[in-house]
């Protein structure tokens, strides 16, 4: 398994279609995703030179950055794509001065939890949900 962050390496197709199937990504079209992924560190994941993997980092770069859109194919799950893929945009240069990093996740705390990512509960972190906003 390879983590490249050449874009040219992505399968967009396969990758917009997968994140439409999840909770997260349904109400989303190609345009939204390649809006998004084009202000985005794309994170690819590959095994034998094929996309097995996708997530993405966005931000200012220097001081906070959200990871996002983690998913692996159904075929290659359970072998550590997702964490790897984590791992790399941690590490990635142009990311190694970010002291936010957030994310939301319904169903993989222990994946982000092994990363030292915690669940927020002191008050501080807000949020505002512009349903609609992103037709």
């Amino acid at each position: 398994m390879e983590i490249v962050f050449d874009p040219s390496r992505l399968d967009f197709a396969r990758t917009s279609e997968l994140l439409r199937a999840t909770y997260w990504g349904g109400a989303r079209t190609d345009k939204l995703n390649r809006r998004a992924f084009a202000n985005s560190i794309c994170a690819i994941a590959l095994v034998d030179g094929r996309q097995a993997g996708f997530a993405r980092a966005s931000g200012d770069r220097t001081l906070f950055a959200r990871i996002s859109d983690v998913i692996v194919w159904p075929e290659h799950r359970g072998r550590g794509i997702g964490k790897a893929l984590v791992a790399a945009l941690l590490a990635h240069p142009e990311l190694r001065t970010v002291t936010t990093w957030t994310l939301n996740t319904s169903d993989a705390h222990g994946l982000y939890e092994a990363f030292g990512f915690r669940r927020s509960r002191d008050g501080n972190e807000m949020r505002l949900d512009r349903p609609g906003a992103g037709a």
